[in-house]
């Protein structure tokens, strides 16, 4: 018994190795490399701007949106906001009643008659976007007066086709999701500077109109995937922690879960689509995308099983003394989805997400993963 437990013990610390050697390679890089801010050469750029913005039963919260817009420093003739909506509430009239008797900027309302979800309603704005510069922005999202300018900046590099940006405050409190964050900007600050980062962020994301391209209909990853499409037809896509907003998520845990289990399904789905880009364009396809297909596919499961295993093994060394392991492992999520972890608050993010991820290939497999979203008042709530 007590040797099958010392190979079991092996076998876990292997599996534990292996799950750890991504990250160990990213933070040597990260600490060896020690890169800041955007890799682009960044300039003085003015575009034009279409700002889209897709909109359903957002009449809570759309007003205080459109006057985040209109205070955005960046001249309001050069902007058009583009409103796609599908709302059957008074969202719309609002929007309308807002540009009223207001010179600037312009507003382009496409309006729905059925709800079809997030990626056909932005494959329709996209078209209709007339501008060069196309930023797409959420309702529940705050966005720094000069994200317009820093994002234009990036993409007067010609080698640039797309440029996202860095959640500075997490609207809500959940302190959980503030530390996974900013685990999230120094990776994509560190993959930017390799080549090309891979997520992009809904609250804020900007590109050069000219490389805008479909996105499968059914995807629940659109800002990411459109990303992902332009570097692969050679245009770099980017990163900029100086690119700053607001982003509501939730502190409590079920609600939380179920948000992130969704994000992860997105980016789980379209991974394997894109597969055939392992290796292909550039360190991106060499470095990046391989890194992220262990973090999201690969280390969740060996985490699973190695916390299996580590329980096997208790129970077999220490009988029912051995319950201590998942006894432990339930205290440290306990805890930790209460925010009381103090430093090792981050850890538990980077827990969390990977909990996320084994879900998320769970309800992909079983066939879950809609591309209509459910209204979050919550959410609504802490933008308000």
């Amino acid at each position: 018994m007590r040797k099958m437990a010392r190979r079991l013990i092996g076998v876990v610390t292997i599996l534990l190795s292996l799950t750890g050697l991504p990250y160990a390679i990213y933070l040597l890089l990260a600490k060896v490399w020690d890169p800041r801010g955007s890799p682009a050469e960044k300039q003085h750029s003015e575009p034009t701007v279409s700002i889209v913005l897709p909109t359903y039963n957002e009449e809570r919260i759309i007003e205080n949106k459109l006057l985040d817009i209109v205070s955005l420093d960046y001249p309001m003739e050069k902007i058009e906001v583009v409103v796609v909506d599908s709302s059957d509430d008074n969202t719309r009239d609002i929007v309308r009643n807002f540009f009223t008797n207001r010179e600037n900027p312009d507003l382009v309302l496409l309006e729905e008659d059925e709800r079809r979800g997030l990626a056909p309603a932005l494959n329709d704005a996209y078209e209709a976007a007339a501008n060069e510069m196309v930023v797409k922005t959420d309702c529940d999202s705050k966005v720094a007066a000069d994200a317009l300018r820093e994002a234009a900046a990036n993409l007067a590099d010609p080698d640039v086709g797309a440029v996202t940006g860095r959640n500075v405050e997490v609207l809500g409190g959940s302190e959980i999701e503030a530390g996974y964050r900013d685990v999230q900007a120094t990776i994509q600050t560190l993959e930017s500077h390799i080549d090309s980062t891979l997520i992009f962020h809904g609250p804020f994301s900007a590109f050069e109109n000219e490389e805008i391209v479909s996105i499968d209909p059914n995807s629940i990853a659109d800002d990411t995937e459109l990303a992902l499409k332009i570097r692969r037809n050679g245009k770099r896509v980017l990163f900029d922690p100086d690119i700053k907003y607001k982003e509501a998520s939730h502190s409590q845990f079920s609600k939380r879960r179920t948000q992130k289990d969704r994000r992860a399904m997105g980016l789980l789905r379209l991974l394997v689509q894109h597969r055939d880009a392992l290796g292909q364009h550039g360190l991106f396809g060499r470095i990046v995308l391989p890194f992220n297909w262990w973090f999201m596919l690969v280390s969740p499961w060996l985490l699973t099983m190695s916390v299996g295993l580590l329980s096997i093994v208790g129970l077999m060394i220490a009988g029912p003394f051995g319950l201590v392991i998942p006894a432990s492992l339930a205290m440290f999520i306990t805890v930790g989805s209460r925010e009381r972890l103090g430093l090792l608050q981050p850890l538990y993010a980077i827990f969390d997400t990977q909990v996320s991820l084994f879900l998320a290939t769970l309800k992909l497999l079983r066939g879950d993963g809609s591309a209509v979203w459910d209204v979050d008042d919550e959410l609504r709530d802490a933008y308000e």
